[in-house]
């Protein structure tokens, strides 16, 4: 198996919620259910990371906090390094080639979104609460 490259899931909580998007035509596997997402460049942090994909993605500036979690990608191909962070009270503007849609769920609404991948049910599922 070839090395994982690096890849960073933001947690973006507002209350009880959490920022969840549908993955645009331009994105991987697109039409999935996910939180946002992005590889890391070469030299970049998983903090510096997490701010760019935020801002590319839907707009919003945000803080990181801490890692949370990681898991391996269901492919395999990424290790992904779960960030909490703090988004302030932006309006989200989601980028149309990335996010096809862009909603905040409680993690209830979102165990019941199709389709989702197994790591993010995972982490709604068992992570997410604990934090």
């Amino acid at each position: 198996m070839r090395d994982q490259r690096e890849a960073i899931v933001a947690v973006l909580r507002r209350g009880e919620r959490v920022l969840v998007i549908k993955r645009g035509p331009q994105a991987a596997r697109p039409g999935y259910w996910a939180p946002l997402s992005g590889k890391l460049e070469p030299g970049e942090t998983q903090e510096e990371a997490l701010v760019r994909e935020v801002r590319e993605e839907v707009g919003l500036d945000v803080s990181p906090l801490r890692k949370v979690w990681e898991c391996p990608t269901d492919d395999g191909h990424f290790r992904l390094h779960w960030w909490t962070a703090e988004s302030g009270t932006g309006e989200v503007v989601p980028d149309p080639g990335e996010v096809a849609e862009a909603r905040w769920v409680t993690p209830g609404e979102f165990l019941a979104m199709e389709p989702v991948f197994d790591g993010d049910r995972e982490f709604f599922e068992r992570v997410l609460p604990e934090l």
